[in-house]
């Protein structure tokens, strides 16, 4: 009789023509049974656990993911069986497919039953050893009865052994949050040992061969392979510099050796074994005569006074002159006989200390200082350094990208895919410029904009010798670039350090400057690298400091202009130059309206809407036609007209409804939703998606922003068809209609005791001369919140109207304005609406 498909339900509620899960595949093996957890982004987020049995993944769900605390005992609903090869996917499954949204590697590694699995697992208690990167030790799953009877009920706990931790210490889930997809499977551990109290710590090893080890350090033997930690780049140096060091960031080559009973390997952070390459080093490591053990360090060039040389080192790897490039070693994750990547890492960096002290020349310690991490970027920066990289002293040694790493950035640099590049010019030889792209979250190529500079004759003849050899005739990228017409076509396999001054709300980079060709990282893994905010990061970012004009002064920097908040005034003037970009297509060609706030938000607050007669840099007078008999609009011309005006005291900007080339004639039609006293933000939320519902119906499609106060805006894109007045009177129709049909929730007259408990549909912005508050304005309330353009999805999850600040607006930023992407395609005319509703114009 055929055994039944394990697979059947699961094949059944997929439709593999259009979901990226694997339909079967994938090679069982009983001595190492796999176990992978996947972050499921569905219709809400949650863990599966997957563990391997019977040729299949047997599943469970686990809504809040596990936990070290033996006291927690987290739900997990079995789900049907999955395919081996599922352990790999990564990736989003389609709308309307079964478990539509987000799926994320989170963890992965061999597991080990205790027992009989098999019994285990029929009687419903199925105790099992995790050798994960962050799942380990010992854990069972123990079904539950339920109400409904089918038997797919567990809990998932952590049994008692070495590694459990209380919840309110330690929260994986919260502590481990990234993706272990593209690192190789974790060594097996030695079975964890039962929890017992701490020894004492032992003494530090000061020099090679002594067997003390510090607290921390577990009795492991040497894995095969490594995967190194990665730094992730921040925008800000932390608050607490304390607890940190810093080190130079070394412009090399990642590269860790391995030291055994065999000799001396150097591998690359890919795991490539560079040994060959580097003879001269392979020697050196071992005239150190270390017990079995793991570096960690970069390999370098020194060029003139002692900054490190990429394209030298490169260049030495070319040619096969390998002899001058040097070692600077600053990590020891395993040493003679121990796993130390629990240990602190000053006392990991003071074991490595003893053992480098006589090293042969070529191998360095690289230094670590405890100091100020703004001045430490200064010096680097003044030194034509690329930056500086901070570490956590009592940071573990992880092998994913963590934020207990950051580099810190003089300039944006980074790695790029070459897709193509373009004829040369006139007397320019090679090529004109190489076409650059990163991989999006679905992996796919998209265009990021080319570089033409940085490049010698003889660097653009070898880059198009290169270049013909991978020549293919289709377009690598998923979308268009600039002129195709002059574009050759290869294929995505190099990868290019481009150095740039900013990328543009489009995505592509401005200024790039060719840095060097790089094969230590795989072109799949390149990635628009985005600099986070840590969550105690200072109020100064030197990265914020750059986005002021070097010729502007802010005089009273360290004004408070806001109690609450504590933001100073050169920290706004910082915000608008960090978000300058992004908001200037909102202000475009529209007159503005200023609210100055000289004595900070608590005191006297004034509109501005000419300039009389002072002047600001950036802010221009518009056509005195604009509005006969009135004194000139003004509008920001630049995004240094943001910044200027903060010098002045300005805090919000407000925009017609109308562009200065047809003011006569409004684009757009406002709708702020003004909660009253005892309305809370559920009902804001709910308000605002009925006014969408209507709009739809009257055929209008609408857009919504925060107000960055206590409510949201709706606005609508129309065509320039109407005068001001039409565009009013059928805003206030379609607020009066709202106001009709749900009158206790909505009310069409300001004032607020007409509106306690209801929300006011402000339709009076629609008027010639009114204003509304600009998208990623500042508003002078406490708190100082910004008005963010949003997608319709993402108003349930809203908290507030602001939600972002000028201090966390960064966590927005990677967004910018794409909820609004499609705004500028959507301008509608307004007939077909108003026959619907029955107002003439």
């Amino acid at each position: 009789m055929a055994r039944p498909d394990p697979l059947a339900t699961y094949k059944s509620r997929r439709n593999f023509a259009i979901t990226p899960e694997p339909a079967e595949g994938g090679r069982p093996d009983e001595a190492a049974r796999q176990f992978v957890v996947q972050k499921h982004w569905a219709s809400r987020l949650h863990y599966d656990l997957r563990l391997e049995l019977d040729g299949a993944m047997k599943s469970w769900a686990v809504p809040k993911g596990p936990s070290y605390d033996r006291q927690v005992k987290r739900m997990a609903v079995q789900t049907e069986d999955h395919p081996i090869s599922y352990n790999s996917f990564e990736g989003t499954i389609p709308p309307k497919q079964y478990g539509a949204g987000k799926v994320q590697v989170w963890d992965k590694g061999t597991w080990a039953p205790v027992g009989d699995p098999h019994q285990g697992y029929a009687k419903g208690d199925l105790k099992f050893d995790l050798h994960g990167y962050k799942l380990r030790g010992r854990w069972v799953l123990v079904r539950i009865k339920d109400k409904s009877g089918k038997g797919n009920s567990w809990l998932l706990i952590k049994e008692r052994d070495a590694y459990e931790r209380p919840s309110a210490e330690f929260s994986v889930v919260d502590e481990f949050p990234d993706s272990v997809a593209g690192l190789p499977m974790p060594e097996r551990q030695a079975a964890p040992g039962p929890a017992k109290a701490p020894a004492p710590a032992a003494k530090k090893t000061t020099r090679a061969g002594k067997r003390g080890m510090p607290e921390g350090a577990t009795a492991a033997a040497l894995p095969a392979k490594l995967a190194p930690p990665l730094a992730t780049l921040v925008d800000g140096p932390p608050a607490q510099p304390g607890d940190w060091v810093y080190e130079i960031k070394f412009d090399g080559y990642r590269m860790l050796a391995r030291v055994d009973a065999d000799g001396v390997k150097l591998i690359t952070r890919n795991g490539h074994d560079w040994s060959e390459r580097m003879p001269h080093l392979v020697k050196a490591v071992a005239r150190l005569k270390l017990a079995p053990c793991w570096l960690d360090g970069e390999v370098v060039v020194l060029g003139e006074g002692g900054r490190t040389d990429f394209q030298s080192l490169q260049n030495a790897f070319e040619s096969s002159r390998t002899q001058d490039i040097e070692y600077f070693l600053f990590d020891l994750p395993y040493h003679d006989g121990h796993d130390l990547r629990a240990v602190p890492l000053i006392e990991r960096r003071e074991l490595l200390r003893g053992l480098l002290a006589k090293a042969p020349e070529g191998i360095h310690l690289s230094e670590a200082f405890d100091a100020s991490p703004r001045d430490m970027l200064a010096s680097a920066c003044s030194m034509g350094l690329e930056g500086i990289i901070g570490k956590r002293k009592d940071s573990s040694y992880s092998s994913r990208r963590s934020k207990d790493w950051i580099k810190l950035k003089c300039i944006r640099r980074q790695e790029f895919v070459i897709g193509g590049y373009t004829e040369p010019k006139g007397s320019r030889l090679g090529i004109g410029a190489l076409l650059l792209g990163v991989h999006d979250e679905q992996g796919e190529l998209v265009y990021a904009g080319k570089v033409g500079t940085g490049f010698d004759d003889r660097m653009l003849l070898d880059m198009h010798a290169r270049l013909q050899k991978i020549a293919i005739d289709k377009r690598p990228f998923k979308d268009k670039t600039e002129d195709e017409r002059h574009a050759h076509w290869v294929k995505p396999t190099l990868v290019a350090e481009t150095a740039y001054s900013e990328w543009t709300t489009g995505g592509h980079i401005r200024h790039g400057v060719f840095h060097a060709l790089r094969n230590d990282k795989p072109p799949k893994a390149i990635v628009r690298e985005q600099a986070v905010h840590l969550p105690e990061a200072d109020a100064a970012p030197p990265v914020a400091q750059r986005a002021l004009p070097a010729k502007l002064k802010i005089t009273n920097p360290e004004r408070v202009i806001d109690a609450k908040s504590g933001v100073t005034k050169v920290e706004l003037a910082r915000f608008y130059g960090l978000i300058a970009p992004l908001m200037m297509e909102h202000l475009k060609g529209r007159p503005v309206s200023l609210v100055r706030a000289p004595n900070g938000i608590a005191g006297e607050l004034f509109f501005q809407k000419h300039l009389g007669k002072g002047s600001i840099e950036g802010i221009h007078e518009l056509d005195p036609a604009i509005w006969p008999g009135h004194e000139q609009m003004i509008e920001v011309a630049t995004p240094e007209g943001l910044v200027s005006a903060a010098q002045m005291n300005v805090i919000e900007f407000h925009t017609w409804n109308a562009v200065k080339t047809a003011t006569a004639k409004p684009d757009r039609m406002t709708f702020d939703l003004d909660p009253g006293e005892g309305v809370g933000w559920p009902a804001v939320q709910q308000g605002a998606e009925l006014v969408r519902v209507f709009l739809q119906e009257l055929g209008l499609e609408s857009f919504c922003k925060t107000s960055g106060g206590k409510g949201l805006h709706v606005v609508v894109p129309l065509r320039k068809h109407y005068g001001w007045d039409p565009v009013k009177d059928f805003s206030e129709a379609i607020v009066q209609h709202l106001s009709r049909t749900l009158p206790k929730m909505f009310v069409a007259k300001s004032g607020p005791r007409n509106r306690v408990g209801r929300i006011f549909i402000d339709y009076l912005r629609n008027g010639f001369g009114a204003t509304t508050v600009c998208a990623w304005s500042a508003r002078a309330r406490p708190g100082l919140g910004v008005s963010v353009p949003v997608d319709w999805a993402e108003v349930q999850q809203l908290t507030s109207g602001a939600q972002w600040t000028v201090q966390n607006i960064h966590t927005r930023l990677d967004r910018g304005n794409d909820p609004w992407k499609a705004y500028a395609k959507s301008a509608q005319g307004l007939a077909a609406a108003m026959k619907v509703l029955g107002f003439k114009a």
